[in-house]
């Protein structure tokens, strides 16, 4: 089993930076990919950055330039520096670790940027 604990979301104004931070446990494994997925009001989840265990990341097309993802094999833990925030950057925002064809999420953190 995996845990995911993540923080670090609240209220910003555009323009602004958060970081978020997830923390992983459990039979994580040596080879996996952990990243961030969100999910705005009325929308279906989708990938925010990701980033193996091998140092390969991607990101999606609107956030790039402004949002970096980094991890720390050793502490099994991911972060996402997010920058230049934007309103249309609000949502819930998921800390995600995927290994063995499975999925594991972490309870979400609000992420809301104010115009």
């Amino acid at each position: 089993q995996v845990q995911l604990v993540e923080s670090g979301g609240g209220l910003v104004q555009a323009g602004g930076s958060l970081r978020l931070s997830c923390a992983a446990s459990g039979n994580i494994g040596s080879i996996n990919r952990m990243g961030w997925y969100r999910r705005a009001p009325g929308k279906q989840r989708e990938l925010v950055a990701i980033m193996s265990s091998g140092g390969y990341t991607d990101y999606e097309d609107s956030v790039k330039g402004r949002f970096t993802i980094s991890r720390d094999n050793a502490k099994n833990t991911v972060s996402l520096q997010m920058n230049s925030l934007k309103p249309e950057d609000t949502a819930v925002y998921y800390c995600n670790l995927a290994k063995s064809g499975y999925d594991y999420w972490g309870q979400g953190t609000q992420v809301t940027v104010s115009s």
